[in-house]
């Protein structure tokens, strides 16, 4: 029971956060676009937000320790919220800048979150290790199954209440604050081990370059996760003119992921023993 209501205090500021970052991504374009942006412009745009989290990404662990996990999640609600803030915005610079706020809250939620559950987990609660995975089992499921609906949600807000492109960015504000205010009220402070940034990107690199799969493994990611962005940048351009609804696209993208994660466990239970090659 004391596992199950700490796993619960976890969901409460997790969840609404996971909600308000799939929230933004059915009408990211299109909104760039009804601000009559050329598509260079709103490429420009996209470069700046995946720039802004490859490079906060290197300091997002050395930045969460320092200055606390809890505290690292209740930052993580106030730029995200700043970002959608910006989106209210047609200057072009405004919305660069909201961008790379974007990018640094993408760093912080998928650093922060995880690195101040597992310390809990671990050294205060002393639960048993092995339930972690119990945790981001349950997490990767009500991911997908966010995923899937933030699209409709942003569909009704976009389209089907007439409110516009920017709409399901103003939806997402109310999630990050009660993300934020569930963090501030129940969860307690803890920070890991401080370590030189330039010792921690030594290390990486080290690493890198020693294990050859390590270095291939590395290459397929980034190679994968670039046709991924290219992927990301296109389908809306694609499809809009054609009058496809893309809250509901967006939603198909989503259950087709989380059909092809459910078909990946299939594939390696004892049933069917099939391993990656």
């Amino acid at each position: 029971p004391a596992f199950r209501r700490f796993q619960r205090g976890y969901y409460r500021v997790y969840l609404p956060a996971l909600a308000a970052d799939w929230l933004q991504g059915p009408y990211l374009y299109k909104l760039y676009q009804h601000y009559r942006f050329l598509e260079g412009q709103i490429a420009i745009l996209y470069v700046c937000g995946f720039a802004s989290t490859v490079l906060f990404g290197l300091v997002s662990s050395s930045l969460v320790d320092r200055l606390g996990r809890k505290k690292s999640c209740v930052l993580f609600s106030l730029t995200y919220s700043l970002c959608c803030l910006l989106k209210l915005s047609r200057d072009y610079l405004v919305l660069a800048v909201g961008r790379a706020l974007g990018g640094l809250s993408t760093a912080l939620l998928f650093s922060a979150f995880e690195a101040w559950y597992v310390h809990e987990h671990v050294e205060r609660h002393d639960f048993p290790a092995e339930w972690i995975a119990v945790t981001f089992s349950r997490a990767a499921f009500w991911n997908n199954l966010l995923a899937v609906g933030a699209g409709g949600v942003a569909e009704l807000f976009a389209q089907g209440l007439g409110l516009g492109p920017v709409a399901p960015f103003m939806v997402s504000i109310p999630l990050l604050v009660l993300s934020g205010i569930f963090a501030v009220k129940n969860w307690d402070e803890n920070h890991g081990k401080r370590r030189a940034f330039s010792r921690t990107c030594a290390d990486g690199l080290r690493c890198l370059l020693a294990d050859r799969r390590v270095l291939l493994l590395g290459t397929v990611q980034a190679l994968f996760e670039s046709i991924i962005y290219i992927f990301i940048f296109l389908w809306t351009p694609v499809l809009d003119p054609h009058g496809a609804p893309l809250g509901v696209v967006f939603a198909s993208f989503m259950a087709a992921s989380a059909l092809g994660s459910s078909l990946y466990r299939l594939a390696l239970s004892k049933r069917y023993h099939l391993q990656p090659v």
